[in-house]
């Protein structure tokens, strides 16, 4: 420790005083950060003060919580800690909370997932606590693979750390299986019975590609699994979950013959607890520590916090993925009652700028529910997650901020719990307004008490507007000639969606099917996952996505050899639409992953690597100006491929946006027109912003219904689409398109 250290850590203690006394904010990150900058060894050259050892607790969900329960439990044992609490998760964040502690027994950190191979090299950590890992900001941190290969790299860097990891997940498994440090394996041990949710993150064995097997599944792709062809399986658990109860009221399961029982409600924080448990267990904390820990567990920072606010009780939680909005619908099924529910999401850089996501989560569970809802959307992507309510069949009106919320829900019933969820940016101004006007200090967090509230027997939900319910006028619904039920159905093939559904692709289907539904035009969806076959003779419209690269490997396999079925279908007017990795393949060369291959020769078009690899991708969102369109058409792209077209084909659309580039870093165009197919980078999806894209789509496919069927053509009748035109409008003044 030389000069370097000195400086850092006099660096560091100006900037807190200055941070708090000066300035009146936290100094949980920016000490650490221009301390790092004077000593870039820093946090090795603090870690000696921990004299027991330090615990990283990393993955998609619950990091904070667990790092505060594990801190709570080892402080309540008698323990000095250190520990960042406020979830500051990268190397600074460690720094600070290393700075601005004296002497302790443990340090519990929580880690970004990617920022582990920065912080565990230097801290060499006693254990490294595995959660679980789910899609998440897909245009920050790329595909699944690059964090577990990230991982991975951090533990070889400190070999004698031992991974703690929830060997119920099979791309936590695989991280312990490719890791030469020692692990530690915990689990649930027995069936939940938990409804499935239509998107998981990992349907192939991670070794040898084949397609999964569970004995049982929990949710998401947590569960018994299997591969059928190498052996590849869950290992047996040394911290197993028994005896499991989930209610409104709480839970509760065994471990090691000991029971853990919390308030909170909800299979992952079944995960949760059991990880903690795992965690202070091999640190010496004894489990009556850990469950005194969490009677008293109040960390009061958004996280599953209930509020008493004018005698209504609210709980507002974080949720940032597709499984982790998906847990919090769980718990709002759990109440039987009337209730709201108002959803927060923002495209800050901290939340990831794609919004796509939001058609991975199964809100239509949530339109299942029998009692009566009222919901909200708010956030920066308000307008976004409207739409995607709408198609769920949930009418929701878009608030302006949290207080705008409580002004609109005053007049209902206090019976009527709320549910308020935010992803990670769009959670500190409603945690603030809810603390601002609760009524005297947050209750200790728990289940929302349902008592009192009772379950609407007859009055039908509201239809969203644009279907026959719920728009307004004539001219926005089906005439009586469209709702024939004796007519042949409009068939839209999906093809791959097991594996091709990387960027909210399947929600470009489920738009397609309501536009027709709405009309009162039969339509029938045929999802052909792998492994099986279909007949396109009998088909109208295809859809095909993109996916991760092993996933796109196995799904081209099928592609091609349905090549001559595809390219007989296209010919003879078949309607396509394809995006992304989908999109690519239809030419005669491809990428996959780095590798360019032989596509399907479809379109005269080649997609090419880029200079700089798979790591060289255009990312950002895009408008472009489409003959498909009057509108401006508005998407996502985050791609590595750099796509050429042949002379005798069209771009979808040329990019009218300073951001964006399509299908390469040129020619300012993006996508492909022949025939009846629409190929493109866009995703959001595609066709949640662009009706007009989906409507000319699908009158090109009632035009194949009409000619394979020998029937009368089927005439599409205006839908109201305001909630799509104002998203719209939003993203395209946003990113300043030109007109």
């Amino acid at each position: 420790m030389g000069l370097q250290f000195v400086g850092a850590r006099a660096v560091s203690a100006v900037s807190t005083w200055g941070l708090k006394n000066v300035f009146h904010r936290p100094a949980a990150n920016f000490p650490g950060k221009i301390a790092l900058y004077v000593d870039p060894h820093l946090i090795a050259n603090l870690a000696p003060k921990l004299q027991k050892g330090s615990i990283c607790v990393v993955g998609t969900n619950g990091k904070t919580t667990v790092t505060n329960l594990l801190a709570d439990a080892l402080e309540l044992a008698g323990n000095r800690v250190v520990c960042n609490r406020t979830g500051a998760n990268l190397d600074s964040g460690v720094a600070t909370s290393l700075l601005h502690a004296g002497p302790s027994e443990w340090g519990v950190f929580e880690s970004d997932e990617l920022w582990l191979a920065k912080i565990l090299p230097q801290l060499q950590a006693t254990y490294v606590v595995l959660l679980n890992l789910f899609r998440d900001q897909l245009d920050r941190v790329g595909e699944i693979d690059r964090i577990q290969d990230s991982i991975v790299g951090a533990l070889e860097k400190s070999p004698n750390t031992v991974l703690v990891y929830n060997a119920d997940d099979p791309l936590c498994t695989a991280i312990a299986d490719r890791a030469a440090n020692r692990s530690v394996a915990f689990g649930v041990n027995e069936d939940l019975g938990l409804p499935q949710n239509s998107v998981a993150d990992a349907q192939m064995c991670q070794r040898c590609s084949t397609m999964l097997e569970y004995a049982y599944r929990q949710y998401g792709q947590l569960g018994a699994f299997s591969c059928p062809t190498c052996g590849f399986a869950r290992p047996a658990l040394e911290y197993a979950a028994t005896n499991v109860h989930l209610g409104l009221d709480g839970l509760s399961f065994d471990v090691f013959d000991e029971t853990i029982s919390a308030s909170y409600t909800g299979a992952y924080m079944v995960y949760n607890l059991l990880a903690t448990a795992a965690a202070a267990d091999l640190c010496g904390c004894p489990l009556p520590s850990l469950q005194k820990a969490i009677d008293v567990f109040d960390p009061q920072n958004g996280r599953l916090q209930t509020f008493d606010i004018a005698g209504r009780r609210v709980l507002l939680n974080l949720a940032k993925n597709p499984t982790g909005f998906n847990q919090n619908l769980k718990i709002v099924a759990q109440d039987p009652g009337d209730k709201v529910v108002a959803f927060f999401v923002n495209d800050k850089e901290g939340d990831g700028r794609d919004v796509s996501w939001l058609w991975d989560i199964d809100f239509e569970e949530l339109a299942e529910d029998e009692a009566n809802l009222t919901v909200f959307a708010g956030g920066i992507r308000a307008n976004d997650m409207q739409v995607r309510l709408k198609y769920a069949g949930i009418d929701a009106q878009v608030v302006e901020d949290a207080d705008d919320l409580l002004a609109k829900i005053k007049g209902l019933p206090a019976t009527q719990n709320a549910y308020l969820i935010a992803n990670y940016t769009a959670l500190p101004p409603v945690h603030s307004v809810l603390t601002a006007q609760a009524e005297g200090s947050p209750s200790t967090p728990g289940a929302v008490d349902d008592a009192g509230t009772s379950r609407a027997d007859s009055a039908p939900k509201d239809a969203p507007a644009g279907s026959p319910a719920g728009a307004e006028g004539s001219s926005s619904v089906a005439s009586a000639p469209c709702a024939a039920e004796n007519r042949d159905p409009l068939v839209i093939a999906h093809l791959f969606p097991d594996l091709l559904n990387l960027y909210g692709d399947g929600g470009n289907v489920r738009i397609l099917e309501q536009r027709l539904r709405w009309r009162g035009v039969p339509v029938e969806v045929k999802r052909v996952n792998h492994g099986e076959t279909i007949d396109l003779a009998g088909v109208d419209l295809v859809m095909l996505g993109g996916g991760p690269d092993r996933e796109q490997r196995l799904a081209s396999a099928e592609l091609m050899g349905m090549r001559e079925q595809l390219h007989d279908y296209v010919e003879d007017g078949g309607v396509l639409l394809a995006i992304c990795g989908g999109y690519q393949i239809l030419g005669r060369e491809w990428l996959l992953g780095d590798e360019v291959v032989k596509g399907l020769g479809i379109v005269d078009m080649t997609t090419e690597r880029a200079a700089g690899g798979s790591g060289d991708r255009l990312i950002d969102n895009i408008v472009l100006r489409s003959p498909l369109a009057q509108r401006p058409v508005v998407g996502y792209e985050n791609h590595a491929g750099r796509t050429h077209l042949g002379a005798d084909v069209e771009p979808f659309g040329t990019v009218s946006s300073p951001t964006g580039h399509g299908n390469n870093d040129a020619d300012k165009q993006d996508g492909v027109r022949y025939r009846n197919v629409v190929g493109t980078y866009l995703h959001g999806p595609l066709l949640a912003k662009n009706p007009e894209v989906a409507d000319d789509l699908l009158s090109r496919a009632l035009d194949r219904l009409a000619a394979r069927t020998n029937t009368p053509r089927i005439e599409l009748t205006p839908l109201d689409d305001t909630v799509e035109q104002n998203a719209n409008d939003a993203m395209a003044k946003k990113l300043g398109a030109r007109s």
